[in-house]
């Protein structure tokens, strides 16, 4: 049995390889003038494995899954100018996070001890990190993600945490956040994160897709904290509603989404019974919070044309600014969803500029 079950796990491989190599013949004529062919191949080969893995059932492959995300190892040796290194940040719930620091110019390797050596610039922006994956899929050590919180490091001149949270369908809604939470805590109260200048840790928030989200949803926890976050950076964040909008209606099946595989992943984290407008999938819906008079970190948020989602990406940075909070919006017309995570386009660049200058504002 187990032998059968390795030959078609085989084949059904060697049969998504196939489809994507046919797939990229006979449609890639209707893409190439705004996505990158090695883009498509990127996005595509997650598609086509992100279907095998949700079932009708709304259970999830999760050892499939993990068997075909690419990870890599944390690497105390320099590459490209960055050092990192996996510490627990809360043993309950076996949180794990990743650091990225700037390693010395002389290229000298770190030692046990310089792995929480105290920051010695006047200012280091201190980074968290949520991963994208519509809250079921990537982690923190999945390669992609590992490339751009490198990507972030050298960008922002800043340290980079990149959180492990736990996913849905197995851990749904709240699991997600409050391990965000648990993450913002645990970075605030170290001193070796604090910068030199006035010994604070200078804390932001940034996330792709349903690491976007987190971000939101994070800084809403942090309100009566006392925790200062100086800034929320949330790239194409995942966000919905009941409401189906004229971008879900145009963009459906176009450009890597589909709104079915949307509400699949919504019906795997939002609370049994509860629909596209509870308060996490909706912030500024029937639901939602209020956020006039209250203070909440600046934004940035950046939106790609051709994301399915948009509109409620919109909305989001609308109600932001109908509530009387500081919020940038970057809206990229031809820009698809991943574009930030290959170095091959225009927006790529301009996105990075975005956030280094976001960073560095208040430094």
């Amino acid at each position: 049995m187990a032998a059968s079950n390795e030959i078609n796990l085989s084949e059904s491989k060697v049969l998504a390889f196939v489809d994507l190599l046919f797939f990229g013949v006979t449609l890639f004529g209707d893409f190439e003038m705004v996505v990158p062919l090695n883009t498509w191949i990127l996005i595509s080969s997650f598609k086509l494995a992100y279907n095998l893995l949700r079932r009708p059932d709304g259970t999830f492959n999760r050892h499939l899954a993990e068997f075909l995300d690419r990870k890599v190892l944390a690497n105390a040796n320099p590459v490209d100018g960055v050092f990192s290194f996996d510490v627990l940040i809360d043993r309950p719930t076996n949180l794990l996070g990743r650091i990225y620091r700037p390693s010395d110019p002389q290229g000298a390797p770190p030692s046990f001890a310089d792995l929480e050596k105290p920051l010695t610039a006047d200012i280091v922006p201190v980074i968290i990190f949520f991963h994208g994956g519509s809250f079921a899929h990537s982690s923190a050590n999945s390669a992609i993600y590992d490339t751009l919180c490198r990507r972030l490091v050298g960008i922002c001149k800043a340290v980079v945490v990149s959180v492990n949270y736990r996913r849905a369908p197995e851990d749904p809604f709240p699991c997600a956040y409050e391990d965000g939470w648990a993450a913002l805590k645990w970075v605030s109260s170290r001193t070796w994160l604090q910068s030199q200048k006035d010994s604070k840790v200078h804390i932001y928030l940034a996330g792709d897709s349903s690491g976007g989200n987190i971000v939101h949803n994070v800084s809403l926890r942090a309100i009566p904290s006392g925790i200062d976050i100086l800034g929320n950076i949330l790239l194409n964040p995942m966000f919905g509603g009941q409401e189906r909008t004229e971008s879900e209606t145009r963009l459906d099946g176009k450009y890597f989404v589909t709104i079915r595989d949307r509400d699949w992943y919504w019906r795997a984290f939002l609370p049994e019974g509860e629909d596209r407008d509870h308060p996490a999938c909706n912030p500024f819906g029937p639901k939602g919070i209020n956020l006039e008079g209250i203070k909440f970190p600046k934004s940035l948020v950046v939106v790609a044309g051709l994301d399915l989602v948009q509109d409620w990406q919109l909305a989001y940075a609308e109600g932001l600014k109908k509530a009387g909070q500081e919020v940038k919006l970057l809206y990229l017309e031809q820009a698809t969803i991943g574009f930030y995570l290959l170095p091959n386009n225009d927006h790529f660049y301009t996105v990075m500029d975005e956030l280094r200058n976001f960073v560095g504002s208040n430094c």
